[in-house]
């Protein structure tokens, strides 16, 4: 491998590496998105994240308790909120929250998922 060869692909992994954090939400402020849901997301997915909040949609707001938010990858949580769900009540908040706020939010999904921290934010 050249010295060229070498020097590209380092930088082909140090931006795959600076991608990759972007899109984890385990190292999210827990109590930061604590706070952000409580202000933001309660209203329609409810105190516990179930999607009973005092506002309802057709089709239904997400419970994101449930298997089909749970299990999915924080890089796919992280573009719901970034860019909204077509079709649905979800809105897109990259206006509104930068990424580390967003990544907080997602860290706080997680342990709603988990039942730590459910009581009223």
């Amino acid at each position: 491998m050249t010295r060229r060869n070498s020097a590209s692909a380092v930088a082909v992994v140090i931006v795959f590496l600076a991608a990759a954090e972007l899109l984890h939400a385990g190292d999210g402020n827990v109590v930061k998105g604590k706070t952000l849901y409580a202000n933001l997301c309660i209203r329609c997915h409810g105190v516990e994240g179930k999607g009973d909040g005092a506002m309802t949609f057709t089709p239904p707001v997400a419970d994101l308790t449930a298997p089909a938010a749970q299990n999915k990858l924080d890089a796919t949580l992280l573009k719901t909120i970034h860019d909204g769900k077509k079709n649905t009540a979800m809105g897109a908040w990259k206006f509104v929250l930068t990424e580390e706020e967003m990544r907080a939010v997602t860290a706080y999904v997680r342990q709603l998922g988990s039942g730590i921290g459910r009581s009223q934010p």
